[in-house]
């Protein structure tokens, strides 16, 4: 048995022949192994495993055909390499600290006759470096279309991109680069249009790779609007009668800041004893004549908005006394009682009369019916007294 100069182990071939010819033969035997990925600077573990061994020789030979461990021991001067278990059934080798340059076709070699072979595949895997995340702009008028572009560095595989815009998952153009060393950079831009509502909206890119998780970085989006405005009534709470007074605050909000509010009348002037205080507008002893269309008018560098009161001004005593209202839904619960209660009046009544259907016969009226004429029917009817000598007994 010899050592090469570069520290593997050689095996002669008279040494396999007198192998082969002790007759450790391959019936039934299996060499498997599997496929190993690992980060860059950890450790990997590659397994020669036999199944129905029958003592036969099992080493592992490195991409360069080179023996890292021949049963127990290790030729190779490489101490990265350590063994993690040894049996008749298996072969577990440890390499440590794994760099770009380990990665290859690693061979589990069994000798029997004919010799068998698996093969471990190493890959490594190079996570990627901070992604990099930049605006075209800073900051971005509502409606205009703005860019974002994401950069990871250095990986191994190329990473891939996907974009979140809040919860809303967004896809960019990406372009990969392959490096001299091996190494991928990629690239993605995503292309939006903004809206007041994105504004503060964080944006991400997410970097998917397999040595990598919840990876990203993220942009909030700074977006100008122009103001949105509401009129909010301050005084009166309810109609706005003759002699009260009025007052008004224009509510404005807009990025930036509305440096501009303006109080006006539409298609006429301002009462002249009106008070415009910044947002407010204060207005003492209404009259009809200030009926009318009052408009507030907010601007900031993106535009302008505005919102409108229409002032109606009641006489002095209107809403004041008036009956009150009618509570429907209680009238018609009445109502309903009484209509409930009458059917059943009349279900009682009816089912009385059923029970006591028939035809009445006076004594007068039984004696009409024996007449044989009219004549004698109403003489039997008025009393029926005709006969009624006849019917008389007497006692002495």
């Amino acid at each position: 048995m010899a050592i090469s100069a570069s520290g593997s182990l050689s095996i002669p071939l008279a040494v396999l022949m007198f192998l082969a010819a002790f007759g450790l033969k391959a019936q039934g035997q299996n060499l498997v192994t599997d496929n190993v990925s690992v980060v860059e600077g950890e450790t990997a573990t590659i397994s020669c495993r036999i199944k129905n061994n029958d003592d036969s020789v099992i080493q592992l030979l490195n991409p360069n055909r080179q023996t890292i461990y021949f049963r127990d021991v290790r030729p190779l001067k490489d101490s990265r390499f350590q063994l993690v278990n040894f049996s008749d059934n298996e072969l577990r080798v440890s390499l440590s600290n794994v760099s770009l340059s380990d990665e290859g076709r690693y061979v589990c070699q069994l000798y029997t006759d004919p010799p068998q072979e698996a093969y471990a595949d190493i890959t490594v895997l190079v996570p990627p470096g901070n992604p990099i995340i930049e605006a075209r702009e800073d900051v971005v008028r509502e409606g205009n279309e703005t860019e974002i572009s994401c950069t990871t560095m250095g990986s191994k595989p190329a990473a891939s991109i996907t974009w979140l815009k809040g919860d809303q998952e967004l896809t960019g153009e990406t372009t990969v680069e392959e490096t001299y060393d091996r190494m991928f950079t990629v690239t993605s831009r995503l292309t939006l249009t903004v809206t007041k509502e994105d504004d503060g909206v964080p944006v991400a890119c997410v970097i998917n790779h397999p040595a990598v998780k919840d990876f990203m970085a993220q942009k909030y989006l700074q977006v100008q609007y122009k103001p949105e405005v509401k009129i909010v009534v301050g005084y009166p709470e309810g109609l706005t009668r003759e002699g009260e007074n009025l007052e008004l605050t224009c509510k404005a909000k807009g990025k930036p800041q509305p440096i501009r509010i303006t109080w006006f009348k539409v298609d006429d002037d301002v009462p002249s004893h009106a008070v415009v205080t910044g947002s407010d507008l204060f207005i003492e002893n209404l009259n009809k004549s200030y009926n009318g269309t009052y408009r507030c008018v907010a601007s900031n560098l993106v535009g302008d908005a505005f919102d409108d009161y229409n002032l109606y001004v009641y006489d002095s005593r209107a809403g004041v006394g008036s009956p009150q209202k009618i509570d429907h839904a209680v009238i018609g619960g009445v109502v309903a009682v009484v209509v409930f209660i009458m059917l059943c009046l009349l279900i009682i009544l009816g089912r009385y009369f059923a029970r006591h259907k028939g035809t009445y016969f006076t004594h007068e009226a039984k004696g009409a019916d024996d007449a044989a004429d009219a004549d004698t029917a109403i003489i039997n009817a008025e009393g029926g007294h005709c006969n009624s000598d006849n019917k008389k007994e007497y006692y002495i």
